[in-house]
């Protein structure tokens, strides 16, 4: 078994070891083994810090993932029991980590304002690790540093990037729902698999309403990009007393 030191492991789950200590003191974490005064983590550690991280990442406090927890030790472990900690757990973002000093996320950002860092840490972009900063969705961050360089405000995205959240969370809710639904319309609310068949059924039905949210939820967004894009660009041209039709 890998065995960590702590800067080690939060690196290894892409979190701090401020977070790690934080964990620990909340009884979220189990505490390290030591020898002398390092203290030893195991792959066991990693494994949990992962379905920390991704639990905060999904909304839940860290109150609701220590009842979580809590109650999966007094099951015996019950989401091996339903045979779907693999669906459940990973991640449904796929963002990608990056570590900034300060001075260089001002320079991407082009500000240093404590508010707008506040604003990102809020939504989950980025995250102080002492004097520097992890993007924790580094292609967001980016992104939003190539706008900015083409002349709009880091204010006004995030204005803009905290309505999109609030209605994608809307949108994740009318889905998730949905697979509820099903599993409830079908067993009963609270139902828990009891044999291996429905084990695999509930682990199926979660991993395909994953794969057809996503799908269903893009290529909604693509279309309704292009219809607002063409209708913005037809008012626009309209009030500029443009052609559309003499635009190359």
């Amino acid at each position: 078994m890998t065995e960590y030191r702590i800067d080690d492991l939060a690196r290894a789950a892409g979190t701090t070891t401020r977070n790690v200590r934080g964990y620990q003191d909340r009884g979220l974490l189990p505490r390290p083994t030591r020898r002398g005064r390092i203290a030893i983590y195991t792959d066991t550690h990693l494994a949990r810090l992962k379905v920390i991280n991704d639990l905060l990442h999904r909304g839940f406090t860290v109150r609701h993932i220590a009842d979580f927890l809590l109650g999966i030790q007094r099951g015996d472990d019950l989401a091996d029991v339903l045979g779907i900690r693999e669906v459940v757990t990973e991640p449904w973002s796929k963002a990608e980590s990056e570590t900034l000093s300060a001075e260089a996320l001002k320079s991407l950002l082009n500000s240093g304002n404590p508010s707008h860092y506040l604003k990102l840490a809020e939504f989950g972009l980025i995250e102080p690790d002492g004097d520097d900063y992890v993007l924790l969705d580094r292609e967001t961050v980016y992104a939003f540093g190539r706008l900015i360089k083409l002349g709009l405000s880091l204010s006004k995205i995030l204005e803009v990037h905290g309505q999109v959240e609030a209605e994608m969370a809307a949108v994740a809710s009318t889905l998730i729902s949905a697979g509820r639904t099903v599993v409830t319309a079908e067993h009963g609310d609270g139902w828990v698999p009891a044999r291996g068949t429905e084990s695999d059924w509930a682990a199926e039905l979660l991993g395909e309403m994953r794969r057809t949210a996503t799908i269903s939820a893009h290529s909604a967004l693509d279309r309704a990009l292009d219809r607002d894009l063409a209708h913005q660009l037809r008012d626009y041209l309209e009030r500029a007393d443009v052609d559309p039709d003499d635009i190359p």
